[in-house]
């Protein structure tokens, strides 16, 4: 899924981001390797420690470089924790998580910091962006889920109805605690947990003195300082046919890129239903193939990669060009590229 480091095979990757998308079983997780460790001594103070679990329906790396084997194995150790936490309270799939009991009850009592922000980020992105990321398109992702799974497209009456319950400004907050006041309501944390995640591994990862690391959360991904030998963190951005003709390539010390394409989920083989859903008109976009965003965080590239592919290209293209500290490239449905202003050469 997404950009990548050319760490775990893509289709084993495509299948699990599906399965954690779609909320299934992974019927074969016990033939995948759940977890993978690996130390490398590049030289007398420089230790490459790596370490893969399966996790949010895909797989997280983590690579630290540091002088002390020890100290980089506890580090990801303590982030790997952090991502178990986040993970269980995030999560739209198990019904004791706080986002699912918010789904099914429409209340969830006194939220915790940790979904309070999210909220908060969701919110500023869905005004700023003029609702092309929208958090409760919930009800339409699982409409499309749903009835194509019983191998029926949904008509333009069932998604009317749907984007009846579709609206992030019909969130409140009322006296501290969450409420989706319309019948049907939902809300998907998809577009923005990953990179929420990754950047608290990360943190985790900078607050024990590991300076020089990359999390990947299957394709959200956050480095900082270098890679081996002194060297930038190297980012292939993924390629929309899985070829392995990769559209670029990022060096990175700092900062966060993420992906987001029709390529990655979709429930039809024309692709004319997938993942990503424009909350205003019920279908998924078609104009893009796929966008590849560079922010300060994981989280905001994770959002805006998804708001970019909504918008129409040239809009998207504006909009990034517009904030300062943020670039994209875009490849449209014609195999057109078109590159943010401060886009890498």
């Amino acid at each position: 899924m997404k950009t990548s480091v050319h760490a775990c095979d893509q289709k084993r990757r495509s299948f699990l981001k599906l399965s954690g998308l779609l909320g299934l079983g992974v019927a074969s997780a016990a033939l995948l390797p759940l977890e993978k460790a690996e130390t490398l001594l590049f030289h007398r103070n420089e230790y490459k420690v790596t370490k893969t679990r399966l996790l949010m329906g895909t797989f997280v790396d983590m690579t630290a470089i540091h002088h002390s084997r020890d100290e980089a194995e506890n580090a990801i150790g303590l982030a790997f924790a952090e991502v178990d936490r986040l993970c269980a309270m995030l999560t739209r799939y198990d019904n004791k998580s706080p986002v699912a009991e918010l789904n099914a009850l429409r209340k969830l009592e006194q939220p915790s910091l940790e979904i309070q922000e999210l909220i908060a980020r969701s919110l500023s992105f869905n005004r700023d962006t003029g609702g092309a990321f929208d958090i409760t398109v919930k009800p339409l992702v699982d409409l499309y889920r749903d009835r194509f799974a019983a191998g029926i497209q949904p008509t333009d009456t069932d998604i009317d109805a749907a984007i009846s319950t579709v609206g992030a400004d019909k969130l409140r907050f009322q006296q501290g605690d969450l409420v989706l006041p319309v019948a049907g309501m939902g809300i998907t944390l998809d577009g923005l947990a990953p990179g929420y995640i990754v950047d608290r591994a990360s943190e985790i990862l900078t607050r024990n003195g590991i300076i020089n690391h990359l999390v990947n959360g299957g394709g959200e991904i956050r480095v900082s300082g270098s890679a081996a030998m002194n060297k930038p963190w190297t980012v292939a951005i993924q390629d929309p046919d899985k070829k392995k003709n990769f559209p670029g390539m990022i060096d990175l010390r700092q900062g966060a890129v993420s992906t987001s394409g029709n390529y990655e989920v979709f429930y039809d083989r024309e692709k004319l239903f997938h993942h990503i859903v424009n909350g205003k008109t019920g279908h998924s976009p078609h104009l893009s193939t796929s966008v590849t965003v560079m922010a300060p965080t994981a989280m905001d590239a994770d959002i805006l990669s998804t708001a970019v592919f909504v918008m129409e290209p040239e809009a998207g293209l504006a909009y990034i060009n517009a904030r300062p500290g943020y670039e994209c490239s875009i490849l449209d449905r014609n195999g057109r590229s078109l590159k943010s202003t401060g886009w890498p050469a």
